[in-house]
């Protein structure tokens, strides 16, 4: 099967049914974890909104993303949202540090219309500090956030998913349904605005060997530092429903390694230039998200959280494994396989 008729199957089997009413006032998830504001350490409140979710999973949808199995299965009406925010601000501390997502994109009025938007930012002005969200690149437009700076108030930071620079990587193996000029010609909109501008980095999209991967996430860092304020390097987990598990189930995809991680950090600290370079891997150290051999997993992890929030990647430099052998041996064989 080629990796688009995959990619079109895939979309058509992960939308859900349209969810009822008591359903849709039920917001998908919310927790705080560990983050930094400039050299502070503060707390992050973590929002996910239950909208009808990325409109281009419909159509294709990215090779890694599953977020559709998380959403409505049509648009939420503004009072379904209200009440979700209500839900949500009950367990709000007035963390300093908030980010809203929706499985797709904030500023899309088919998912969250413009007045709800307005309120939910609202909601949060005067108690955070710094306000995340999160949007594909078209929709990163003056007249959708023009109106949300002026009701939050504080600082806003928007989220694009760039993924990669390259555009072949992008299209043909991500998914994506825009090129990379897209991105940062978003970012460029973004920060005439006085807006933050943040690039999500794929590690080891499908049908690139963990060398290869690495050297994109390397040049990506490079080439987006200049336009963007801050880059995320996400390492690929397998979600339900996508063409990354399709690949998993059949013994044709392994998640990167954390050894990966560890160097695409240490290369980027070079190049990243004033841009500030993190990694939060999502289920890091188990067997469908980035890992190595079980037995150091739980410490290179606390190693990369610690230097991704002091900006101090130095410290990767002692991390060591008897396992990182058999990461360099493995690196070594899938290039030579590629070049054979």
């Amino acid at each position: 099967m080629s990796p688009e008729s995959l990619a079109r199957a895939v979309a058509r089997e992960r939308r859900p049914e349209a969810a009822s009413p008591g359903d849709a006032s039920r917001y998908v998830n919310a927790w705080v974890e560990d983050e930094a504001l400039g050299d502070e350490r503060v707390r992050a409140f973590v929002l996910i909104l239950r909208t009808r979710g990325c409109y281009w999973a419909d159509a294709k949808g990215c090779s890694m993303c599953g977020y559709a199995r998380d959403t409505l299965g049509r648009s939420a009406t503004p009072a379904e949202l209200a009440r979700q925010l209500e839900h949500a601000l009950r367990r709000y501390r007035d963390e300093p540090y908030v980010k809203i997502y929706t499985s797709g994109s904030f500023l899309d009025d088919r998912e969250v219309d413009p007045p709800s938007r307005e309120a939910i930012v609202r909601a949060f002005s005067g108690r955070a500090r710094r306000l995340l969200l999160e949007t594909l690149p078209e929709f990163a437009t003056g007249e959708a956030l023009s109106p949300l700076r002026e009701a939050f108030g504080g600082e806003l930071e928007v989220a694009l998913g760039l993924e990669t620079t390259d555009p072949v990587v992008l299209g043909r193996y991500v998914h994506k349904n825009a090129p990379p000029s897209a991105y940062f010609d978003a970012a460029e909109r973004l920060r005439r605005l006085g807006l933050r501008a943040k690039a999500y980095l794929l590690l080891k999209p499908p049908y690139l060997t963990e060398g290869e991967a690495i050297a994109d996430v390397e040049r990506s860092v490079r080439e987006a530092a200049p336009k963007f304020d801050a880059l995320s390097v996400n390492p690929v987990h397998i979600q339900g429903g996508t063409v990354v598990e399709w690949m998993f189930r059949r013994g044709r995809y392994r998640p990167p390694w954390l050894w990966s991680v560890v160097e695409v950090l240490r290369r980027g600290a070079v190049t990243r230039g004033s841009s500030r370079l993190v990694s939060f891997p999502t289920a890091g150290g188990l067997p469908r998200g980035p890992h190595n051999c079980g037995a150091c997993d739980t410490t290179v992890l606390a190693a990369i959280e610690e230097a991704s929030l002091a900006q101090r990647f130095d410290r990767l430099d002692a991390l060591d494994c008897a396992c990182r052998a058999s990461w360099r041996a493995s690196c070594r064989l899938e290039a030579a396989g590629v070049e054979a």
